[in-house]
């Protein structure tokens, strides 16, 4: 049950089980407190009226009829309040001290007074007429004491319960005005399960409830932001790929066209010399030899579309040598070109997505400083990173860093199709890809996450 409340409810439900608490032990203290002050009352008025008593009736002898004397005394004293005093062959009460009123409104529950006061207490007081001994009876009577004690109870049950009703309707409004916060957070966080990332919150309540609006409103901003940068993403994944397809299209379209044609002239020509009777050799070999060139050129360009596809070997040989390999290939195609290689053997096991990522990386940045850097040397590393704050922390990392000595990159450049392609893929692989460009050259330095999935 207790699960089930809200807390609203919950805190309702303390607050009146403590008042109700502080209420019932007010009134048992009342309650144990009221039979010794009947008790005390009790004491009092016996010992002040058997004194009175005994000073009235010290001449009664002296009297000329003690007898009418005594019943005078008697019926004098049943004014009194507390008391009822009467002779004690009187066994009907006559000359009782008071008569209470059956039914009086005023007067304290039965139940009440025989648990302050179960037994009345009396007194005998000895006196003696002419020598024949008689006695008073004096009774105590502190239903005025009980009364009071009722009263008091009474009215500390009336304002006991007004004062614990108005707290109770007092902190019902408090906490509701203070709890309003949280149907709006509720509001706020089911439009944004439901995909409205503009929600929000309006600060408000408790300092505490006032921050996590604030969070909120700011998860709310944050996950806007990555939901567009991820829409984005895939629409910058789907130019990149059209833009990859048309390239090739386009290459295939201008370099296989001629190739082909080219191939069937030669061949054509071939099968035309084969129906001459005697075939002129030197023709012959001219359109071997022209075939076989053609033959050559297309395995040229089938590799050069196999390696921007895939690169060739990196399966077979591993990332080092696929790397070696790259690297010499550029080398070779500039000579003039110093390039300076770092790869750790500390690097280990990185996983076949991680391997063509700093790969490609490497062949990017490499393409990028041949063409716009104008450098003299430049500075391939690969080696073991730390782990990056923010980022998975699960993986190991490798860290690529590429560096000329060109001119730089001028400050309204902006970074082509293949370095933009680069940063999204590292993005979705959850790395990073950071160029800093300087009079002393550019940098190209990627995080690259091991056992990355594609």
């Amino acid at each position: 049950m207790w699960q089930k409340l809200s807390l609203r409810g919950r805190i309702n439900l303390l607050l009146a089980l403590v008042l109700a608490l502080g209420l019932a032990v007010n009134i048992a203290r009342l309650v144990l407190e009221a039979a010794p002050r009947v008790q005390a009352e009790d004491q009092s008025v016996i010992r002040l009226a058997r004194e009175f008593v005994e000073t009235i009736v010290a001449g009664l002898n002296e009297a000329p009829d003690p007898d009418a004397r005594l019943n005078q005394i008697v019926q004098e004293l049943s004014r009194l309040r507390h008391v009822s005093i009467t002779r004690q062959d009187d066994a009907a009460g006559k000359g009782a001290g008071r008569v209470e009123e059956a039914g009086d409104p005023d007067s304290p529950p039965a139940w009440f007074i025989g648990l302050v006061h179960p037994e009345q207490t009396s007194v005998r007081v000895p006196i003696s007429i002419h020598g024949q001994p008689q006695s008073l009876v004096i009774t105590s009577h502190p239903d005025d004491e009980m009364a009071e004690i009722w009263d008091g109870i009474v009215t500390q049950i009336e304002i006991g319960s007004a004062i614990a009703i108005a707290l109770f309707v007092i902190t019902m409004l408090v906490v509701g005005r203070a709890l309003a916060p949280l149907e709006a957070l509720s509001r706020a966080m089911t439009n944004i399960e439901a995909g409205f990332y503009d929600a929000r919150v309006e600060p408000g309540g408790a300092p505490e409830l006032a921050a996590i609006c604030t969070k909120l409103n700011h998860l709310a901003a944050t996950l806007g932001e990555a939901v567009e940068d991820k829409r984005r993403l895939a629409e910058r994944a789907v130019s990149l790929q059209d833009q990859e397809r048309k390239e090739i299209a386009r290459e295939l379209h201008d370099e296989f066209g001629p190739y082909l044609f080219a191939l069937r002239a030669h061949a054509g020509a071939l099968m035309r010399l084969a129906e001459v009777g005697a075939p002129d050799a030197g023709a012959l070999r001219k359109h071997g030899a022209a075939i076989l060139e053609q033959v050559n050129a297309l395995q040229q360009f089938n590799r050069r579309i196999l390696e921007r596809l895939r690169p060739v070997g990196l399966a077979e040989l591993g990332l080092r040598e696929a790397l070696g390999a790259l690297l010499r290939l550029w080398g070779e195609s500039h000579p003039d070109m110093a390039i300076d290689t770092t790869i750790s053997p500390a690097l280990g096991e990185t996983g076949e997505t991680a391997e063509l990522t700093i790969y490609r990386v490497i062949q990017e940045a490499l393409t990028n400083v041949f063409r716009h850097a104008g450098a003299t040397s430049v500075n391939v590393s690969v080696e073991p990173a730390e782990q990056p704050a923010g980022l998975h922390a699960d993986r190991g990392f490798a860290r690529v860093r590429v560096r000329d000595n060109g001119s730089g990159m001028k400050p309204d450049h902006k970074l082509g199709f293949g370095l933009t392609g680069m940063r999204e893929r590292l993005l979705a692989l959850g790395g990073t890809l950071t160029i800093a460009s300087d009079e002393g050259g550019v940098t190209v330095e990627a995080l690259v996450p091991n056992g990355a999935r594609p």
